[in-house]
Protein backbone atom coordinates (compact mmCIF):
# COMPACT_ATOMS: atom_id res chain seq x y z
CA UNK A 1 0.00 0.00 0.00
CA UNK A 2 2.62 2.05 0.95
CA UNK A 3 4.70 1.25 -2.49
CA UNK A 4 1.37 2.40 -5.02
CA UNK A 5 1.08 5.57 -2.44
CA UNK A 6 4.78 6.50 -3.32
CA UNK A 7 4.38 5.82 -7.09
CA UNK A 8 1.01 7.66 -7.03
CA UNK A 9 2.65 10.29 -5.30
CA UNK A 10 5.97 10.30 -7.78
CA UNK A 11 3.53 10.25 -10.77
CA UNK A 12 1.45 13.43 -9.46
CA UNK A 13 4.90 15.52 -9.26
CA UNK A 14 6.02 14.19 -12.50
CA UNK A 15 2.54 15.79 -14.00
CA UNK A 16 2.72 19.01 -11.78
CA UNK A 17 6.07 19.78 -13.04
CA UNK A 18 5.18 19.02 -16.64
CA UNK A 19 2.03 21.48 -16.45
CA UNK A 20 4.27 24.09 -14.71
CA UNK A 21 6.83 23.62 -17.11
CA UNK A 22 3.63 24.09 -20.49
CA UNK A 23 2.90 26.97 -18.82
CA UNK A 24 6.29 28.56 -18.44
CA UNK A 25 6.33 27.80 -21.74
CA UNK A 26 3.03 29.29 -22.93
CA UNK A 27 3.68 32.52 -20.96
CA UNK A 28 7.02 33.00 -23.01
CA UNK A 29 4.58 32.36 -26.18
CA UNK A 30 2.83 34.64 -25.56
CA UNK A 31 4.83 37.48 -24.73
CA UNK A 32 6.42 37.08 -28.10
CA UNK A 33 3.59 37.15 -29.74
CA UNK A 34 2.30 40.48 -28.03
CA UNK A 35 5.61 41.47 -29.50
CA UNK A 36 5.07 40.15 -32.84
CA UNK A 37 1.48 41.39 -33.25
CA UNK A 38 2.71 45.51 -33.07
CA UNK A 39 4.81 43.97 -36.02
CA UNK A 40 2.17 42.39 -38.21
CA UNK A 41 -1.02 44.13 -37.72
CA UNK A 42 -2.22 48.13 -37.87
CA UNK A 43 -3.81 49.13 -34.40
CA UNK A 44 -7.15 50.29 -34.92
CA UNK A 45 -7.08 53.96 -34.35
CA UNK A 46 -3.87 54.53 -36.30
CA UNK A 47 -6.38 52.72 -39.10
CA UNK A 48 -9.11 55.29 -38.82
CA UNK A 49 -6.61 57.92 -39.16
CA UNK A 50 -4.73 56.59 -42.14
CA UNK A 51 -9.15 55.83 -43.32
CA UNK A 52 -9.77 59.56 -42.79
CA UNK A 53 -6.61 61.17 -44.65
CA UNK A 54 -7.43 58.94 -47.83
CA UNK A 55 -10.67 59.80 -47.52
CA UNK A 56 -10.10 63.48 -47.49
CA UNK A 57 -7.46 62.99 -50.05
CA UNK A 58 -10.30 61.24 -52.23
CA UNK A 59 -12.73 63.86 -51.58
CA UNK A 60 -10.08 66.64 -53.31
CA UNK A 61 -9.47 64.57 -56.06
CA UNK A 62 -13.28 64.44 -56.75
CA UNK A 63 -13.44 68.44 -55.97
CA UNK A 64 -10.93 68.87 -58.53
CA UNK A 65 -12.32 66.40 -61.12
CA UNK A 66 -15.61 68.43 -60.62
CA UNK A 67 -14.31 71.41 -61.67
CA UNK A 68 -12.58 70.62 -64.40
CA UNK A 69 -16.00 69.00 -66.03
CA UNK A 70 -17.79 72.33 -65.17
CA UNK A 71 -15.50 73.99 -67.29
Amino acid sequence: AIAGLGIGFSVLGWFARELWSAVKELRKDLVSLRESISDNYVRKDDFKELRHELMAMLQRIENKLDMKQDK
